[in-house]
């Protein structure tokens, strides 16, 4: 997955993207390494925070660029 990547590029630690999450350390560690699944209200979190499409996250596209959102 590609959260390392991008929270590196961010110059954040876990634990500070954690908190922005409102979860522990270990669990966004989980995530990260793939042993947890991120729940549907982390990613879209995450995809607004990175400015990136869910689907970059998940790997499905190498293409960082998010879609427009509603209003």
């Amino acid at each position: 997955m590609r959260l390392r990547d991008l929270r590196e590029d961010s110059d954040m630690t876990q634990s500070e993207v954690a908190g922005m999450l409102h979860i522990r350390q270990n669990t966004y560690s989980q995530y990260e390494n793939g042993q947890r699944q991120i729940p549907i209200e982390c990613l879209i979190t995450l995809s607004k925070f990175y400015n990136v499409s869910v689907d970059y996250i998940l790997g499905l596209t190498d293409v960082k660029t998010q879609y427009p959102h509603k209003k």
